[in-house]
């Protein structure tokens, strides 16, 4: 299952979507009711699972007509979903979650069998699929990973023949590369599907490549003397004479403004300073030493430039974030360009 929530995790959603089934995904994950619509109007046609809860009738009869399954954390949800269908007159595929130590969404443990055999017996639903949520799969030394697991089996193995022909899976983009054992029938890949591991002690496992370069082009460059005040606020003052690159992005784009003076910009496999406070629309970069690069030519803020890289991570150490939200902070007004 490709999980591409969040706007592909800002790479554009039916573009990985499309990409994920061509390389052999044969579903796809989403959060939203519209993240879902969204695929559909599209014209993909691939299961479709919604990761978050829906409670309203009119959410979840937007659900069945588009035939997009939603998930079920008891027993309450799956009666109504089975009223909805019947009034239709058709069949609503669903998936039930159960919490085996996220304590996020889910039915718990301990009804967990009872709830999918009584599910199972709602004749206007498929129960499709049976899954749970690892909490800490991306942490060294994880012991949780393992108690989940043994919690997700016992609970599998006690329903009528063992769940025989109910889709199981656990397994996140860290569980899937930590051990096969949690993969079950899927595993639902989100960050490393955009070539990202999730965990530094994971990153050797399979070689990733990540599937996104950010860009923006100089739109000014300008000199100016020592002593000269940048940016709002004047928190960066020049030292020394200094030829300024305005470039054409900023927090409204994703370019998180904590990143302010701590991160840089790659032109023809060089480093270029970012200095002042990041803008709604702007960024400065410290070009001094870069007597080459001229307005319109075009930066790298993440991704590769000859032999030096960008990363996610490399931001989201600096502002005390994770990839996977500095990823999903890139905004739509930013073009997607498909390479």
């Amino acid at each position: 299952m490709a999980v591409v929530k969040a706007d592909g995790y800002g790479h554009g959603a039916e573009t990985v979507a499309r990409a994920a089934l061509q390389g052999g995904a044969t579903s796809l994950g989403v959060a939203t009711l519209q993240e879902g619509l969204e695929l559909r109007r599209a014209g993909l046609e691939a299961p479709v699972l919604l990761l978050s809860n829906l409670n309203e009738p009119d959410d979840l009869r937007t659900c069945l007509h588009w035939r997009l399954m939603p998930t079920l954390s008891s027993l309450r949800d799956a009666q109504l979903c089975n009223a909805l269908a019947a009034d239709s007159g058709r069949c609503f595929d669903v998936q039930l979650k159960i919490d085996t130590g996220m304590a996020r969404l889910g039915c718990s443990l301990s009804e967990g069998h009872q709830t999918a055999a009584e599910l199972n017996s709602l004749e206007h639903l498929n129960l499709e699929g049976i899954y749970s949520h690892l909490a800490c799969a991306d942490e060294p030394n994880d012991a949780l990973t393992s108690l989940q697991q043994e919690r997700f089996v016992s609970m599998l193995s006690a329903l009528p023949q063992a769940g025989a022909g109910i889709t199981r899976h656990l397994a996140n983009s860290a569980g899937t590369l930590l051990n096969r054992e949690l993969h079950h029938d899927l595993v639902r890949v989100g960050l490393a599907l955009y070539g990202h591991a999730p965990a530094s002690h994971l990153s050797n496992v399979i070689p990733l490549q990540p599937a996104l370069a950010v860009r923006a082009r100089v739109s000014l460059i300008r000199d100016v003397p020592a002593g000269t005040g940048i940016s709002y606020g004047h928190r960066f003052i020049t030292q020394r004479p200094t030829r300024l690159a305005v470039v054409g992005i900023g927090y409204a784009d994703g370019v998180l403004r904590s990143l302010s003076g701590h991160i840089h910009a790659l032109h023809r496999n060089r480093q270029l300073p970012q200095v002042g406070a990041i803008t709604m629309d702007q960024l400065l970069l410290d070009a001094t030493d870069a007597a080459e690069l001229e307005q319109g030519d075009i930066v790298t803020l993440l991704g590769q430039d000859g032999d030096l890289e960008l990363s996610p991570q490399s931001w989201s150490n600096h502002c005390g974030s994770i990839p996977w939200e500095i990823l999903c902070g890139f905004k739509r007004r930013m073009p997607r360009v498909e390479v």
